[in-house]
């Protein structure tokens, strides 16, 4: 598989639910111009580790909107199966979950298992000008760090050189 990283972000159109669980929409790569985008993909709707992590960003996403950032889940299952988990279990969140049905965008950024047509854990940190700048991709069954993300998102914006363990407002190497 070819890297993203440094790279312009593959492009994409999906539908989506808004996090209020009412309203469908669309959204697409270029809707982001402009802002920082932390899209994270999950394997599926209805699971257990999955609401841990949707849950886990929505709760923080004041913090990500402060940086400049927003938030996007992503699944291969449909927007009316998200609507339905929104309005369900899983609570309403500040942010869309978009439905890649045809499995398209999970390809092309390199995390979908073909025989079983989900989305690895993949979390990608795209630019303002749509440049790949963070990519990483966990099994199906471990969740990833909200705060390891805002900490990334924090040293991809110094523009710097940072060290292991970096945290906002230490220096720069």
């Amino acid at each position: 598989m070819e890297r993203l990283v440094g790279k312009p972000a593959p492009d994409f159109k999906m539908p989506i639910v808004k996090g209020n669980g009412e309203e469908f929409g669309e959204v697409k790569l270029d809707d982001y111009k402009g802002d920082w985008l932390v899209m994270f993909f999950y394997p599926l709707d209805f699971t257990f580790v999955c609401p841990t992590e949707i849950t886990g960003y929505s709760k923080q996403c004041a913090k990500f909107e402060a940086e400049g950032a927003r938030v996007l889940g992503v699944s291969t299952d449909s927007e009316h199966s998200h609507k339905a988990w929104i309005n369900g279990d899983l609570g309403k969140l500040n942010f869309p979950l978009a439905a890649d049905k045809t499995m398209n965008v999970s390809r092309d950024y390199g995390i979908l298992v073909e025989e079983d047509g989900v989305a690895l854990r993949g979390l990608f940190i795209i630019d303002p000008e749509g440049i790949v700048r963070y990519s990483v991709v966990h099994d199906l069954n471990v969740g990833r760090s909200v705060e390891e993300t805002l900490r990334v998102l924090r040293a991809l914006k110094t523009g710097g050189l940072c060290p292991i363990d970096w945290e906002e407002g230490e220096d720069l190497l």
